[in-house]
């Protein structure tokens, strides 16, 4: 008997084509939205969650609080000095400090000029060593600058290529960075930190030099023992507010740790997927009216067809399980080609994406829980919004069917 239903409703479907698939169009978008935007926030959350992945559990990030928008430290009322750094050195627990600067500086080559990020790295050997341990860093040609390669510089993997300047920039060529040239020793292996990808590096003195900065540092790492590191940023939070003068909660300058910046980033990204799904599901709600409406004209269409399958014997139940078919094959069909359509998108954009960064940093996560859950919803909208007109339609009389 199911199965009779099942048949009757989809040779009502194909009868109103034209009709059937403007009907799902409401639920092709809605379901495609879900689909791209939840596995595309999902892999974004997995991406961004890479560029912490590199940072250790041993090491605390410093930085001032900023008045704008900007690199660390470029926006800054008060910068990080080396007293600060006297200051986070008397802390109990602090193994060594390494002082950063993170700048955006003019780069030309061949001609043409561009803005891009500059970071400095240390000159003591063992600060040096932990960077590029720390970072993930590695050389995909030539070789990583030593703690005497002044006028010396590495480059990021997006930054060489022949996109970016028309043409490559091979080992050995100079570039011109803040009006200053520097010989390009090594181009680094693509990372799964996209800063990294698009930053230049070159030692502390020659970006003090380039940038004209003086007692400044934009970031601090410390090294601390894992097992204290909570305890470790408390005490250098208490002694910079001892020393700034400053009440707690009116910190000018934050002491973060790894997790706790994995875990910001992760509540602003489900922020926005909850944002995102609720934009989705109201599409839904408008292709699930577009069934409801669709069934309230097919009742009207076929009061003959009703009557006569009443006449006949078809019982109320019988009536409502075929309008209630329809409607959730409307709601299923939608969600089975939403579903596809928006895995092309979430797809499409991420090869945009990694197209633009120049690397595979955005992997789309293709749930199949996710799948099913969003093409079953849509079934389940189908026969909500469809369970009114098929009550009305299993109401009517044969007789006032009959006469239409």
């Amino acid at each position: 008997m199911i199965k009779d239903f099942f048949r009757l409703a989809l040779n009502n479907l194909k009868r109103r084509r034209l009709r059937s698939w403007l009907t799902m169009l409401g639920i092709f978008i809605g379901i495609a939205a879900v689909v791209s935007l939840i596995s595309l926030g999902q892999g974004l959350q997995t991406a961004v969650t890479g560029q912490f992945g590199s940072l250790s559990t041993d090491k605390l990030t410093i930085q001032n609080a900023g008045s704008g928008m900007g690199p660390p430290g470029s926006t800054v009322v008060e910068k990080l000095n080396d007293h600060d750094i006297r200051v986070i050195n008397g802390v109990k627990g602090v193994e060594f400090v390494i002082p950063r600067l993170l700048r955006i500086g003019k780069i030309e080559y061949n001609k043409i000029g561009k803005f891009k990020s500059v970071g400095s790295v240390s000159q003591n050997p063992e600060h040096l060593s932990l960077i590029y341990e720390s970072f993930g860093i590695k050389t995909d040609e030539g070789r990583l600058l030593k703690t005497n390669d002044f006028g010396k510089v590495v480059l990021g993997s997006n930054i060489g290529t022949k996109e970016q300047f028309d043409k490559k920039i091979e080992i050995g060529k100079k570039i011109n960075i803040q009006g200053k040239d520097f010989e390009v020793v090594g181009i680094l292996k693509t990372s799964s930190n996209f800063m990294i990808n698009e930053a230049i590096l070159m030692l502390e003195e020659d970006m003090e030099d380039i940038f004209e900065i003086e007692n400044e540092h934009d970031l601090i790492i410390v090294q601390v023992n894992p097992k204290e590191i909570e305890d470790v940023a408390l005490r250098i939070e208490k002694a910079m507010r001892k020393d700034r003068g400053l009440e707690k909660g009116k910190e000018d300058f934050s002491v973060q740790t790894p997790l706790e910046a994995l875990e910001a980033v992760n509540t602003i990204l489900s922020a926005i997927n909850i944002v995102v799904i609720g934009i989705a599901m109201i599409s839904l709600i408008v292709g699930g009216i577009g069934i409801a409406n669709t069934m309230y004209t097919s009742v009207l269409e076929r009061k003959k067809e009703i009557g006569t399958m009443k006449a006949i014997g078809a019982k109320n139940s019988d009536i409502l399980n075929i309008f209630l078919i329809e409607s959730g094959l409307l709601g299923l069909v939608g969600g089975s080609i939403g579903a596809l359509i928006g895995i092309g998108l979430a797809l499409g954009v991420a090869k945009i994406a990694n197209n633009f960064f120049g690397s595979q940093i955005i992997a789309v996560n293709i749930s199949l829980p996710l799948i099913i859950a969003s093409i079953s919803f849509s079934f389940l909208i189908g026969i909500l919004f469809g369970v009114i007109p098929s009550y009305q339609a299993s109401k009517l009389k044969p007789v006032d069917s009959l006469r239409g």
